[in-house]
């Protein structure tokens, strides 16, 4: 063994331990491990130990304050901190080519292929330029290490060579810094103070110094850095830290976690392959099980892995390992679980960076107790959280609401919470560290008492948006709608083993504005399902009375299950009453109206809507008055009263003003759903134009308003039945396609069985009757009961003639015998002249009922015109007009064309008017 050239005496324990150590460098090795491995089954006391190392360092000149090769950790063991290089025989080494740059001697050797950073490289490296001190920071794993390492080596040959690395991750006394940067250096220092020297090499000529995990020696290495770059002219530094220095001249670089591909069904592998974050996670898998190719099947499972791990890139490539063993599927179900924080990556990684675990307990174990309080609790919040609800939650416990603003503050700067959200500002914590600071409270039990005061202050929060009727819809729901992960978790605890269920019920009853203005109705049903079955019988009335409402609403806008629905309204109703809660009893009032159009009992809606007008009249609330015009144009219309149910949905639509002063908390947009009643009463009415106009703005308020169920509604009730009259059946496939994708992504059940029906009627129109027949009449069969609704009643007309244009003409008559039989039991007008149009048609393709078909003509030409329906009148007078003229009676056919079509001042390239025109000049000819 030789020192500097000579021969160096050392004992053969003291060897042993020296190779030992210098086996794992930077590695704190424990005092017992050392003994156990040195002297085998031999029982030694720590004295010998002592003795051989102490033996040791005097050999090696150990005998200073600043060790430079075996340091003691009092209380844990010894630690070699020297570098190391492995020298290869003489004969392997070629000859030094002129002008070729020395090998770099502490900077590690770079990634093959860094995925996802050149832009940041080239970004860092030009800004080593312009600025003698960089700082790149960013939580750990993110790739601080591997971007400074690239850096380095594309920057060698500025430097001469002159790039040293410098890892603090292994150093825990801040005293040694100066002593580890000389080693890194290469340099050995005997000196107490060995800064002078270390400032005379780094003058000598350019130089480029990578301190790398330089966050837990901040305080002693920040003075040291400023005066590095304020005495020595051409050196360089570049940092990796997962807070900054703050220190004069620095300045930071934050880096990101890779792109993720975006939460859609639809993505392809070239798509999901296009984000930075699969890419890593597809070259990972390759590197360790051979080959790769991503499937269609699997892509989508590929970007949830990389979403769910935040594109945190040693997350990535420790999920990558795991796909050998168990697939991907099975790799992203294992993410659920805490074991996903103890997967292995390279043996050849710094024990930090081994585990998700291991990198996280560097940071945790780094900070004070304030805030290592402060981020376990933390953990109890679901995805972003804001500055108030963070201090509410974490405070407590010795802990003040000002300590822990300022704790979270800290652990902002020190990358373990990330700022999110750019209007208002919000936290989060990524998934790895949110599961990491979980397991941290569920150890030290305190996720009970965190986790009620988590569902208190959601329960104090929604109580506030309950009655906050001032801020418009799209900023309400960008306030309170941003919760709702939080909401879930609330309530998921509150109803849980360890829960409290009074609590999880008093928060059920004020998150059901929540779950109503985002159109979640079938949460909102089993949400409030659940409190109900927890308040039992002996509960709050009033509690239950809110519960109730909320179960009805969802069970009837969400479901259409009417039969369930009704009663839960009537006994909210009983409720309302006796506790003379003029709201609720409203809102039991439209409920059950709304029940009685579903199911087509229009005469009861229309008195339901009458007992709405009398408890509205005096109310101080002027939306109220304005929901009774509502409800009653809703009744009007579809009592076939046109023209009275035009003067109250333009009495509403002179109002809706009032909205905006007070928004009303509704399962539908008032606003727009006042336009789209508007469009079917202006069409009827043969005001073409206007209503496709309005359609037309319509959908674009839907779109822009993002309230799902009303986004159904202008789509289902305006535009699709609309351009379907139209004739424009291209329009007509556009909003049938748009719905049925709408209600699929947001799970509305009963207008996604609508769209499917109604997208087979288009279908019909647009080929062959025979074809598109067996598909519509299979679309209204799955939608089962449903196919009772109001809506579905012209896809019912529409399936009675398609079968008589594929020559099943008594089919298609006993169907519409059936319709025409029920609409006039239960007073569904709105359609009868069309249906009765159609019986019509019907007749005249049959010999025995042929003789029949005018009569019916006219019978629907006359209901039409009593019911201010002109659409229908011109519809029904061109069948009219075709059956006379085959009887010889072309002059009736033109004179009432003439005199129906007349009066039409729009609507003039719809189909029925463009009919109308060519059989007028026909007959004129």
């Amino acid at each position: 063994m030789q020192k500097d050239g000579a021969p160096l005496h050392v004992g053969g324990r003291a060897l042993d331990i020296l190779i030992f150590l210098a086996e794992r460098p930077g590695e704190v090795v424990d005092k017992r491990e050392l003994v156990k491995r040195i002297w085998a089954d031999v029982n030694v006391d720590e004295g010998s130990l002592r003795f051989h190392v102490a033996a040791l360092r005097k050999a090696l000149g150990d005998t200073g304050k600043s060790a430079r090769y075996v340091v003691n950790v009092p209380g844990r063991g010894y630690c070699f901190v020297a570098s190391l290089a492995h020298v290869a025989p003489p004969a392997a080494q070629p000859a030094p080519i002129s002008g070729e740059i020395a090998p770099l001697r502490s900077l590690p050797i770079q990634l093959a292929k860094m995925v996802g950073r050149e832009e940041v490289i080239e970004k860092i490296s030009n800004g080593l330029s312009l600025y003698r001190f960089m700082t790149v920071v960013g939580p750990g794993g993110i790739g601080k290490t591997a971007v400074a390492v690239t850096v380095g080596h594309r920057r060698s040959a500025d430097f001469g060579g002159r790039v040293f690395f410098v890892d603090f991750g292994p150093l825990r006394d801040s005293s040694h810094i100066a002593t580890s940067i000389a080693s890194a250096l290469g340099l050995t220092i005997s000196a107490e103070d060995p800064t002078p020297a270390l400032l005379t090499f780094l003058k000598t000529g350019p130089a480029l110094l990578i301190f790398d995990s330089c966050e837990h020696v901040l305080d002693a290495l920040a003075p040291l850095v400023e005066r590095f770059v304020r005495d020595a002219p051409q050196l360089r530094v570049l940092a990796t830290s997962r807070e900054s220095f703050r220190s004069e001249g620095e300045r930071i670089f934050r880096l990101f976690p890779l792109d993720c591909p975006p939460e859609r069904e639809d993505l392809s592998v070239e798509e999901v392959l296009g984000y930075p974050a699969a890419q890593l996670f597809v070259e990972r898998i390759a590197q360790s099980s051979g080959p790769f190719q991503l499937s269609a099947e699997e892509a989508p499972l590929v970007a949830s892995i990389c979403r769910r791990l935040d594109g945190i890139a040693l997350a990535i490539e420790l999920a990558a390992g795991r796909v050998n063993a168990y697939g991907i599927a099975g790799t992203a179900s294992l993410l659920d679980s805490r074991f996903s924080l103890q997967w292995r990556g390279r043996r050849t990684a710094v024990p930090r960076h081994q585990t998700l675990a291991a990198a996280l307990d560097w940071s945790y174990d780094l900070l004070p107790p304030a805030e290592s309080a402060t981020l376990r609790r933390l953990s109890v919040f679901a995805g972003p959280f804001a500055p108030d609800a963070a201090a509410t939650v974490a405070a407590g416990e010795g802990l003040s609401v000002s300590e822990t603003l300022e704790a979270i503050d800290s652990l902002v700067t020190k990358s373990l919470i990330s700022p999110s959200g750019s209007r208002t500002l919000r936290y989060r914590l990524l998934d790895t560290t949110r599961s990491y600071a979980h397991g941290k409270l569920n150890e030290l039990g305190e996720t009970r008492q965190v986790a009620r005061r988590h569902a208190e202050h959601f329960r104090d929060f929604f109580a506030r948006a309950e009655t906050d009727t001032s801020t418009p819809q799209p900023e309400w729901l960008s306030i309170y709608g941003a919760e709702l992960d939080n909401v879930r978790t609330a309530l998921n605890w509150a109803f849980g083993p360890d829960g409290d269920a009074a609590l999880g019920i008093a928060l059920t009853a004020v998150a059901v504005t929540l779950w109503i203005r985002l159109s979640l109705f079938a949460e909102c049903r089993e949400r409030a399902k659940t409190a109900l079955a927890a308040l039992g019988d002996t509960g709050n009335d009033r509690l239950r009375m809110q519960l109730l409402s909320a179960l009805g609403w969802s069970l009837m806008y969400g479901e259409g299950r009417a039969r369930e629905a009704r009663p839960i309204l009537e006994t909210t109703l009983e409720l309302a009453d006796r506790l003379d809660d003029k709201d609720f009893r409203l809102r039991a009032l439209w409920g059950l109206c709304i029940d009685q159009f579903n199911n087509g009992q229009f005469g009861k809606a229309r008195a339901l809507a009458d007992r709405f007008a009398n408890a509205a009249a005096n109310s101080p609330d002027k939306t109220d008055p304005m929901l009774s015009d509502r409800l009653m144009a809703v009744a009007l219309h579809y009592l076939g009263d046109q023209n009275g149910a035009r003067v109250r949905i333009d009495r509403v639509n002179a109002s809706l003003h009032v909205l905006t002063e007070k928004p009303k908390i509704f399962p539908l947009d008032l606003r727009i759903s006042t336009q789209y009643f508007r469009a079917r009463i202006l069409w009827l009415q043969g005001l073409a134009d206007q209503a496709q106009a309005l359609a037309a703005r319509n959908i674009d308020e839907g779109r822009a308003n993002d309230h799902a169920l009303t986004f159904c509604s202008v789509l289902g009730q305006a535009a699709c039945p609309i351009a379907f009259w139209a004739g424009d059946f291209d329009a007509a496939e556009r909003h049938g396609t748009e719905l049925l994708e709408h209600t699929e992504r947001h799970a509305i059940r009963l207008w996604g069985l609508w769209a499917r029906a109604f997208n087979a009627a288009v279908a019909a129109k647009r080929g062959s009757a025979a074809a598109g027949l067996p598909l519509l009449r299979e679309e209204l069969n799955r939608a089962g009961d449903a196919r009772f609704l109001p809506r579905f009643l012209p896809l019912l007309g529409e399936l009675a003639a398609c079968f008589g244009e594929a020559d099943q003409v008594d089919r298609g008559l006993e169907m519409i015998g059936d319709v025409l039989a029920r609409c006039n039991d239960r007073q569904e007008l709105w359609y009868l002249p069309e249906l009765i149009r159609i019986k019509g048609e019907l007749m005249l393709r049959s010999a025995r009922h042929a003789g029949d078909a005018e009569a019916r003509f006219r019978e629907a030409m006359e209901m039409a015109a009593q019911q201010g329906a002109r659409f229908w009148e011109l519809r029904c007078a061109t069948s009219l007009a075709r059956s006379i003229i085959g009887a010889g009676r072309s002059a009736d056919a033109l004179a009432m064309l003439e005199k129906v079509s007349g009066p039409f001042t729009e609507g003039a390239d719809i189909a029925d008017m463009r009919a109308a025109r060519d059989l007028i000049a026909q007959l004129r000819t």
